[in-house]
């Protein structure tokens, strides 16, 4: 049987960003996470490391039998980075420093489908984006350079829905509509066009391609 990640190793595995798996350690600690399956590093500058989806699975499942030394991981950091899904009433910080962090953030998550799928396939997504629609599709939107709504812009909005396996996606035109539906079909999602009955409003229903 494989042995439990250390105390240590179970912080920094806790401490990971929780949208794209980006770890922060020592060099000895990323590389025994490396070592152990749970960690991989980029291969493209700026190097950094992400959780495998034995470390996902790690980080989701509960500590084993925890020693009085052994502590809750602290709060994350401020500046982790976050997907915006649009709607966020804080002013958000754009710029070169947020347009590196998303290109890495989707950069993590393409080498992440290549560790997840048995043939390495990037163009269609992954078990972690099935378990986090919302922030996937997103990151999927952001990276992609579309803007997210917010309190002084207008833009795409991304929510969930009670469907299975799929968030509604709505934008301030229908321009705007079918170039989110064509950015994220280019990403591994089969996408379609509906109207809500009430408000008369047109959305699109997106879901992760499986094949």
């Amino acid at each position: 049987m494989t042995r439990p990640p250390t105390a240590a190793q179970r912080r920094v595995i806790d401490a990971a960003d929780p949208v794209t798996g980006r770890l922060r350690g020592t060099e000895a600690q990323l590389a025994a996470l490396v070592q152990r399956g749970l960690a991989f590093r980029h291969p493209r500058p700026p190097h950094d490391h992400f959780l495998t989806p034995a470390g996902h699975r790690v980080r989701d499942s509960e500590p084993e039998a925890p020693g009085p030394a052994v502590r809750p991981a602290a709060e994350p950091a401020a500046g982790v980075f976050s997907a915006r899904v649009g709607g966020e009433t804080e002013p958000t910080q754009d710029g070169p420093a947020r347009g590196r962090e998303v290109h890495s953030a989707w950069q993590g998550l393409l080498e992440l489908r290549r560790m997840s799928h048995p043939d390495g396939a990037t163009d269609r997504p992954c078990g972690w984006e099935r378990s986090h629609l919302v922030q996937a599709a997103a990151l999927a939107l952001e990276a992609a350079g579309h803007r997210p709504a917010g309190p002084d812009a207008d833009g795409y909005r991304v929510r969930a829905t009670p469907q299975p396996e799929a968030v509604a996606v709505y934008g301030p035109d229908s321009a705007a509509l079918r170039a989110c539906a064509a950015t994220l079909e280019g990403a591994g999602w089969q996408t379609g066009e509906y109207t809500e009955p009430r408000t008369r409003k047109r959305y699109l229903l997106a879901s992760p391609r499986r094949v």
